[in-house]
């Protein structure tokens, strides 16, 4: 069995200085309590609601800049894989919203967000490419960033590609629906179960610029079941244990299989 983490941390976009003592304290928690693997928000050192691709261009950083570094450097400290969200240079017009997979304080990938929310679009440029499926210390992780987890051609994709766990740094912001669980947790579940792997995301709380975060963070098993989480509104770090090799077993009781029963006679060209 393997510990991981989700921490769910509130973010001061105006400073930086604050967040970063938040995700360090964050972080050594989910050390404590254990976990191999942790996961942090979106954006998570740099806030999300920039005014325009101007500030989010100036926010932006290279790979080798400041926060990964920092990230490194929680990941070597705890010798745990950590995956993070950050918001990076891309000799653009306009920066790539990405997450990276650390290792021990190792860079394993970096993945760019391939599908932008709403005015995402007028900050960040998409990703080109899929999430990568990363060998690590604890298994095969696909990082997804947000809005990807809507996408089931995305997480058929990892799936197909051998991931055990998908990490997904996310923002979810709050709404005014009833306070039950929010469609995105629904998403991660049936995402977990349909693909037979784990599902971890770590959302952020607390207000940004006028916008609320939901806190909706959540460990999901192989099974599509909830393990810990969602704990709406507050600080919080989620640890649960998920059980990797079982990810392995495509079977759906002695007839059937996740990925043997598809029709692709029927809808490969979909």
């Amino acid at each position: 069995m393997l510990t991981v983490a989700a921490c769910q941390v509130g973010i001061d976009i105006d400073d930086p200085e604050k967040t970063r003592r938040m995700v360090a304290e964050s972080v050594g928690e989910a050390a404590r309590l254990g976990a191999r693997l942790v996961v942090l928000p979106e954006l998570v050192l740099c806030g999300a609601l920039f005014v325009d691709a101007a500030e989010s261009t100036a926010r932006a950083e290279p790979v080798d800049g400041e926060s990964v570094r920092f990230l490194q450097a929680l990941s070597h400290a705890h010798g745990l894989v950590l995956v993070a969200g950050f918001c990076e240079a891309s000799g653009l017009a306009k920066p790539y919203n990405s997450a990276v997979v650390l290792d021990g304080g190792e860079l394993l990938a970096v993945y760019r967000k391939t599908h932008l929310w709403d005015f995402e679009r007028e900050l960040f440029t998409p990703g080109p490419v899929l999430p990568p499926v990363v060998p690590t210390s604890v298994g095969l992780v696909a990082p997804l960033i947000c809005y990807d987890l809507a996408f089931p051609e995305v997480l058929r994709s990892v799936a197909l590609r051998g991931a055990q766990l998908v990490a997904s740094p996310a923002n979810w912001p709050d709404s005014t629906s009833p306070a039950t669980r929010p469609p995105e947790v629904s998403k991660a579940m049936a995402s977990a179960a349909t693909n037979r792997l784990v599902v971890v995301v770590a959302d952020r709380v607390g207000p940004e610029r006028g916008c609320r975060w939901v806190g909706g963070s959540v460990v999901v098993d192989h099974e599509g079941y909830r393990v810990a989480g969602p704990d709406f509104g507050i600080e919080t770090v989620l640890v649960a244990q998920v059980d990797l090799e079982a990810t392995l077993d495509k079977r759906l009781g002695g007839r059937n299989h996740v990925f043997d029963d598809r029709r692709l006679d029927l809808y490969a060209s979909c």
